[in-house]
């Protein structure tokens, strides 16, 4: 038997920590004297110490850790627990680039002590027919749901995209959402096509957007896109990108491949590239 002083040397863990431990029932003493309280550990208990401190380092909170323990034998409740957790830090990575993106662009026009100012012109997008889903998502970066879907059930269907083609998401909801956001996606097609389980095929109605030609990373297109500028057209919550009309969030995903590409004059969408400004002008 190891008394509590030496359990703490071989784990790693502190005398505080492991009373705190006992009182929460993660991992109790094998024995506690009557007489003194003194509290004293198992060598065989030193590999369940082991497997706390991992969970904790995976970040783990003690109430689910003392789940896990009871389950830990059971590699396909154990593998739930690992792949929640996964996804929650994958989450988390995505959230601090994000923030460590609009720390080195805030910076960057810091040191250029830029001032910036755009021309916002309203942009009438005609009646058009599209390929359209409707759907509730859990949050606003969980947009690509939504044209997963729309490329899914239509993939083998050979749809013929209209002329420019158009792609947008519109945002139904009267306000911002924390959670279950109602969207609209769609794209523009010519031709005659069934509906399927999720894609409706319908004509959609004129609308009047806001629009900005912007050059400059992505982080700072708040600057563009204000909700007073946004608030002139009937449906803003949409941002033109190149040929397409999408939403912001998809946006947000497309703008570091296109910032970082650059165009080759007479390649073979120079046609394509010469009809969107025409019908940007």
């Amino acid at each position: 038997m190891l008394k509590i002083g030496e359990f703490s040397k071989l784990s790693r863990v502190s005398v505080r920590m492991l009373r705190h431990y006992d009182e929460i029932g993660l991992l109790k003493p094998a024995e506690i004297d009557r007489f003194t309280d003194y509290r004293y550990y198992r060598e065989d208990q030193l590999p369940t110490m082991c497997r706390i401190t991992a969970l904790k380092d995976m970040g783990f909170s003690l109430a689910d850790i003392v789940k896990i323990l009871e389950i830990y034998d059971d590699r396909e409740a154990l593998e739930g627990y690992f792949s929640t957790r996964q996804r929650e830090l994958e989450e988390l990575s995505r959230d601090t680039a994000r923030k460590l993106a609009l720390l080195d662009a805030a910076r960057e026009r810091l040191r250029k002590e830029q001032t910036m100012s755009y021309d916002i012109t309203l942009k009438t997008i005609p009646e058009r027919y599209a390929a359209t889903v409707q759907m509730t998502i859990p949050r606003y970066e969980d947009e690509g749901m939504v044209w997963s879907a729309l490329v899914g059930e239509t993939c083998r269907m050979h749809l013929t995209e209209a002329d420019p083609c158009l792609c947008a998401v519109t945002f139904l909801d009267g306000e911002y959402k924390e959670t279950d956001v109602e969207v609209l996606a769609w794209k523009t097609v010519t031709g005659s096509y069934p509906d399927t389980e999720h894609v409706k095929f319908r004509t959609l109605p004129e609308v009047t957007v806001a629009s900005c030609t912007y050059r400059g990373s992505y982080a700072l297109i708040t600057d563009v896109y204000s909700a007073e500028r946004a608030r002139k057209s009937n449906n803003a919550n949409i941002a033109c990108f190149g040929a397409f009309t999408i939403g912001i969030r998809l946006m947000e995903r497309l703008a570091e491949t296109f910032l970082s590409s650059e165009f080759t004059p007479g390649c073979a969408s120079q046609p394509k590239i010469d009809q969107i400004a025409a019908y940007e002008r």
